[in-house]
């Protein structure tokens, strides 16, 4: 028992050095929470890789010693992979294998596919109370969470970049598009709490080489492009907030709301939270259109949005409003509109580049 308790604890600080970290906790919950997530084997394995993209041979030789031969390791970095514990690419014919984020990757490869293990989602939860954890995520020079605005709350498209439109996401790129149930959503109603929000289970995708390791191990539904499309469409009519990869070239989409996304329950909590986030837009009130309906209260995610009894007009904090542009869309007096911020934005190209960027500045 000793052993295996201290190889999770070797796991556990060889996460903690790549990316956004994996820190240890006084409650325990990170060697439960790895231990719910990897086998032991699993856990050897995955110390053979980093945050770059290796391939097989590359990870065997990392070593100076391996509990595995070659093809062993190989075989048990699928399994990783195929239950989204690790990222995979497979480029001509050869198999590609790095570390992952714990948010926004291990925590959804534990949820995604069947039913999670009790065991997880009682670590997972009390993962996330530590806190300990959101100190790393909050704490990278690049952000890794990007908010872009819905389509109909865009006036003026032409001075808007692509990467800042949801449909050119998904136009510019190649293919292919899955889609699955969100993981958020799904902790939450496992913990008998539906999302208020919509009561589609299929709202989040994958794009290009993501959407093929999805593909590849069936973890989601392929889908066309005008799928997508309209997917999307019926997201952003919901009121759902539009969250890709803080990448040029997205990963992925998510389409989150405030009652089930984790993010924004931690967003809410912070005094300034914009801070930790990517985004080029905020929402701004016209005085004297506003006629305090409150429906902009109503469709923010965020709690950016106050309207008390003795107020006039709709005021919104800067500070939390994430851009998305729900109440400019949906404001009946069409008082609300969005303003570009003065210093733009511009994210890396890819998911690796990002990756590059929170390591360098690690």
């Amino acid at each position: 028992m000793d052993e295996e308790r201290n190889l999770y604890r070797e796991l556990q600080l060889f996460l903690d050095r790549e990316t956004l970290g994996f820190p240890e906790t006084p409650s325990g919950s990170d060697i439960r929470l790895l231990t719910a997530l990897f086998t032991p084997d699993e856990a050897k394995a995955v110390m053979h890789l980093t945050y770059k993209f290796s391939t097989l041979d590359e990870a065997y030789g990392r070593a100076s010693k391996s509990d595995f031969a070659r093809e062993e390791l190989g075989r048990i970095l699928d399994e990783c992979a195929g239950k989204g514990l690790i990222a995979y690419k497979k480029q001509d014919g050869v198999k590609y294998y790095r570390t992952i984020h714990y948010l926004l990757g291990m925590a959804e490869g534990g949820l995604h596919g069947g039913k999670p293990k009790p065991e997880f989602l009682s670590a997972m939860n009390q993962y996330a109370k530590d806190g300990l954890f959101w100190k790393a995520f909050l704490n990278t020079k690049v952000p890794q969470m990007r908010t872009i605005p819905i389509e109909q709350s865009l006036t003026d498209q032409k001075q808007v970049a692509t990467f800042d439109q949801v449909k050119e996401l998904v136009l510019n790129s190649e293919g292919p598009y899955v889609i699955y149930e969100c993981a958020c959503r799904k902790g939450a109603r496992l913990a008998q709490h539906p999302c208020k929000r919509t009561s589609r289970k299929e709202t989040c995708m994958s794009l290009g080489k993501a959407a093929e390791t999805i593909i590849e191990f069936g973890k989601g539904r392929q889908i066309s492009q005008g799928e997508a499309l309209e997917i999307l469409a019926k997201n952003q009519e919901e009121g759902l907030v539009l969250q890709p990869s803080n990448t040029q070239a997205a990963d992925f989409i998510c389409s989150c709301c405030g009652c089930c996304c984790g993010i924004f329950r931690l967003h809410k909590v912070l005094p300034n939270p914009v801070k930790y986030w990517t985004t080029n837009y905020h929402a701004e009130v016209d005085p004297d259109a506003c006629t305090a309906c409150g429906t902009c209260v109503d469709i923010c995610n965020v709690a950016a949005i106050e309207l008390g009894e003795d107020d006039d007009f709709a005021k919104i904090d800067i500070k939390r409003c994430l851009g998305c542009g729900n109440c400019v869309a949906k404001c009946p007096a069409d008082a609300i509109a969005l303003v570009m911020k003065e210093q733009q934005v511009i994210p890396p190209m890819t998911g690796e580049d990002l990756n590059e960027v929170i390591m360098t500045n690690k």
